[in-house]
């Protein structure tokens, strides 16, 4: 039995007369990575934040793990990437870590281990001690996402992940996303990197705040008769525009 992760139904979501989000139904599964795409301003960072509990629903359910949110206690079961990187500069990598993984309610026991396994991952373990004040763009985006992987939450929650990061650590990290995915996580990734959206499960296309692709990156190539995920997304906000 295929399990919702996470679950919205009928959701809607407006700022003031503004309509960001018009009545989106969307889930996300254990064993899959699902892509968010879509231009800014259509609506990805509010359905992330819907699903996390940041925002509330003006119509509609949101629902991680069967249980509806805003639901603080949810934020512990899952790891989260902000695009923006939300880091204690005047911390070590390391610290920024433990700060982290105790709010995660990670055992003393297993700390040490867990920061050198995450360190790995994202090839931070040379600089963990060192100030995160002098860390690169692309070091401190490395960093958000070891923390989004403390704990090996069974939801993953990635807003644009691989910004910033080299290619050869991208081809890395998307190899442990993949492992992941086949260990029965469920991760929702947005990226504007379209030969990413070309390894997730599924691509989901927000446009104008509705949910108008949702399917495997070859069914909508074939549906739109072109060959790549890329190629779907223009030609889909072609005929929005139309």
């Amino acid at each position: 039995m295929v399990d919702n992760v996470i679950q919205l139904n009928g959701v809607s979501k407006s700022f003031g007369k503004k309509t960001i989000l018009n009545n989106i139904s969307f889930t996300v599964t254990t064993g899959e990575i699902v892509g968010l795409i879509g231009p800014s301003g259509a609506g990805k960072s509010t359905l992330i934040k819907l699903a996390l509990g940041m925002e509330k629903t003006d119509g509609g359910e949101a629902t991680v793990f069967d249980r509806q949110m805003p639901n603080r206690l949810v934020l512990k079961e899952m790891g989260y990437m902000a695009q923006s990187d939300a880091l204690y500069d005047q911390l070590s990598g390391r610290e920024n870590l433990k700060f982290f993984a105790a709010m995660k309610d990670i055992p003393n026991n297993d700390l040490a281990t867990e920061i050198e396994r995450v360190a790995k991952v994202v090839e931070l373990t040379d600089s963990l001690d060192a100030n995160v004040s002098g860390y690169s763009g692309g070091m401190k985006r490395r960093l958000s996402l070891a923390i989004s992987l403390l704990g090996n939450p069974k939801l993953l929650i990635l807003d644009e992940p691989t910004v910033g990061i080299d290619p050869a650590l991208r081809k890395k990290i998307w190899h442990v996303l993949h492992a992941m995915r086949d260990d029965g996580h469920a991760i929702l990734v947005t990226t504007h990197v379209m030969d990413e959206a070309e390894l997730v499960d599924r691509v989901s296309l927000l446009l104008d705040g509705k949910l108008i692709a949702n399917d495997t990156p070859k069914n909508l190539e074939a549906s739109y008769g072109v060959d790549t995920v890329e190629q779907v997304f223009l030609k889909a906000e072609g005929e929005q525009d139309d």
